[in-house]
């Protein structure tokens, strides 16, 4: 009976272990944590671990951007979670969900790593039939 006791107590720590590691390898960001810059410089995303996920705020916004967001619904544009509940689907991809500020709406979208400084971003609106892609460069 003692022997059994051990053996559970050790296949519950390990598959622990197992959990745990699961956890931590789904909130790692990898190659796309850092600052990353969208196609016009008017916003810049932190892309980090964010709970068991990863997920991006933005840090900086454009006066036009956030004049935009508020017309959409989003009072602060800084601070704003874009990037929501993404988690590594392949080695430099995630795949979660995107907030529009000015649009007020959340849409699915992947991340993609293009190169050692480039990430392509796409939302898509309707089961990936309408799309949108950018490609994002990291500034820090």
């Amino acid at each position: 009976m003692r022997i059994l006791v051990t053996a559970l107590t050790a296949a519950v720590l390990a598959l622990s272990g197992l959990a745990a590691n699961a956890s931590a390898d789904a909130a790692a960001p990898g190659a796309a944590a850092g600052i990353w810059k969208n196609p016009k410089n008017n916003v810049h995303v932190r892309i980090a671990p964010c709970g068991t996920s990863v997920c991006g705020t933005v840090v900086w916004a454009s006066e036009r951007a956030k004049a935009k967001a508020r017309r959409g619904g989003t009072a602060s544009l800084v601070g704003t979670q874009l990037l929501r509940e993404f988690r590594q689907t392949a080695p430099e991809s995630w795949s979660g969900r995107v907030f529009v500020p000015d649009m007020g709406r959340t849409f699915s979208g992947t991340l993609r790593k293009s190169g050692p400084n480039s990430l392509v971003a796409r939302g898509c609106l309707v089961a990936g039939l309408i799309c949108k892609s950018q490609t994002w460069t990291r500034i820090g």
